[in-house]
This record gives structure tokens, sequence and C-alpha cells, in this order.
């Protein structure tokens, strides 16, 4: 049996579709709100079709010096072009890009998931420091 740290993937962004990219500054100030936006995708784009789409996004911040992260949201996309007519027939898609807002007196790292229904469970992560 596999342990999910084991069924994690990574790649460069830039050159794998499947690995969610995390838009944040890299020094936040301490004490306000900053915007991660984190889109699967970006470089290459991911298909979002019936049979192949990125399924949810879950962002996390580690700070330094904790044992545990912070779940600072989870994201569903659920339109694919699926319909009652068959799959693909609708005109309505999700885009698999996510963004949230959280402060923090500490630095960390910015920790995103991805789940693709057919390539399974992707990764990325990003360091921050708070000024």
């Amino acid at each position: 049996m596999a342990d999910l740290k084991d069924l994690l993937q990574s790649a460069d962004w830039k050159a794998e579709k499947h690995v969610p990219v995390i838009d944040v500054k890299d020094a936040l100030k301490k004490g306000e709100f900053n915007k991660i936006t984190v889109t699967v995708g970006k470089e290459i784009a991911h298909p979002n079709t019936t049979e192949h789409h990125i399924r949810w996004i879950e962002v996390y911040f580690h700070a330094d010096g904790e044992k545990f992260p912070y779940q600072l949201g989870k994201f569903e996309f659920s339109a694919h072009g699926e319909s009652v007519q068959g799959p693909n027939t609708s005109t309505v898609f999700t885009h698999s890009e996510a963004s949230c807002s959280f402060k923090t007196d500490k630095p960390g790292m910015v920790l995103a998931v991805s789940y693709c229904n057919i390539h399974g469970l992707w990764q990325s992560s990003k360091k921050i420091t708070v000024e």
C-alpha cells in the first residue's frame, strides 16, 4: 500500500501542465492580507473536458517553526462540459484557477495540491518572507 506522499507528483510548471502555479508576493507585509492565486495549466493549457479535467485545488500555508500547515482553501471545479445530452455537449466549463487572501506574521511556505482525474495528484510550493 502506498503512502499519500508517494503519490504526489511535481515538476517544472513551465513544462508540465498539471503542476499548480502559485502566484503570491515573495515578501509579505506583516499583518496585511495578501492575495494568492493558484492556476493549473498556466504556461501549458490543461484540458477541461468531461473525460480529462482538474477536479480541485487545495492551498496551505506552513509557517516556519510550526509542525502542521494551515489550510487556506479548497476549491472544487464542477463544470467540465458534461450534460444530460452526454459528454462535452455543454458550453459551460470552469477554469482551474483559485484565489484567496491571507495574512501572517511568520515566514513560511505556501503549498498547493491539485487533482487531475486522469493523472492524479500534483504539488508545488513557494517560500515567502515577512517584513
